[in-house]
């Protein structure tokens, strides 16, 4: 006789409770993905019923540290529902410091720019919350682009968000965007080459849109020198850093011109670095 849901939910987050920190909540949001039915549906209704078939596959691709986003296909991120794949980064809840920095700064904003888009989760969620604005999203990964473009057709909003293949570290990479920009959304990859990552992250997620060099600030060092040309007047830049680089980060900015707010995240950590041409100086064109 097959066990219930319950009895395969008990089974499986006490598998898991080697490999997550979060078993039981893996092991609810696996069946739900099992099932077709929400988590909340699952809870609800279902735990009487006999565990479908598949579960425990699910179960043992999450128990060899496969992230649960890619198992289930989707991410939830500023609300929105989001597509992801191992070729793009899984959207953390942290970076959504990032989507409120950036609406406070230019809530007004019509034009915006999200350099090294990955899913599009910056990108769609900003244009989501901005009816008025379009942007444009750009990635070195054709692969990345595609996760983006099918999540900006699923949100509706493939007319106003274009995904375009660019490499900040090429020259003339901005020149076809149709720049300057009211807001510039940046998540560039700043972990150190040697740093311990859960083995989650290191095995799974695609290692160029995480490492920057030794200290992490090689992108940083390209990308922000740039961000006064790319910048309409009055434009903003949001930068997301790691929670040790804060100083470093700002004193490329500073180098580069820009006036620096720090944003940090529910847990108190620096995460977002809110950059702009101070007031007497011009921006560029892009």
């Amino acid at each position: 006789m097959s066990p219930t849901i319950a009895e395969a939910l008990r089974a499986a987050a006490q598998r898991l409770s080697a490999t997550s920190d979060t078993a039981r909540l893996d092991a609810e949001v696996l069946m739900a993905h099992a099932l077709g039915v929400t988590r909340s549906e699952l809870l609800l209704r279902h735990l009487r019923d006999p565990e479908p078939a598949g579960f425990t596959a699910l179960v043992e691709r999450r128990a060899g540290h496969e992230p649960v986003a890619y198992i289930t296909g989707t991410q939830d991120f500023f609300g929105l529902t989001l597509h992801v794949s191992p070729a793009v980064l899984i959207p953390r809840g942290d970076s959504e410091v990032l989507v409120e920095a950036a609406l406070a700064a230019r809530g007004d904003a019509r034009r915006v720019l999200d350099c090294g888009t990955g899913s599009g989760a910056l990108l769609l969620a900003v244009l989501h919350a901005l009816p008025q604005a379009s942007g444009v999203g750009i990635d070195a990964s054709a692969a990345a682009l595609d996760v983006a473009r099918a999540n900006a057709a699923a949100l509706g909003l493939e007319h106003r968000a274009a995904m375009v293949q660019a490499d900040w570290h090429q020259g003339g990479w901005a020149d076809a965007l149709g720049g300057p920009f009211d807001l510039v959304l940046a998540n560039p990859p700043y972990v150190e080459a040697d740093a311990s990552l859960a083995p989650s992250v290191r095995d799974h997620e695609p290692a160029s849109a995480l490492f920057a060099g030794a200290d992490g600030l090689d992108d940083y060092h390209v990308l922000i020198p740039q961000l006064p040309a790319l910048l309409a007047p009055g434009g903003a830049a949001v930068v997301e850093i790691g929670a040790a680089q804060g100083a470093a980060v700002a004193a490329i900015a500073d180098a580069a011109g820009l006036a620096v707010r720090l944003h940090r995240d529910l847990a108190g950590r620096d995460r977002v670095l809110e950059l702009k041409i101070p007031l007497g100086k011009a921006g560029g064109s892009a």
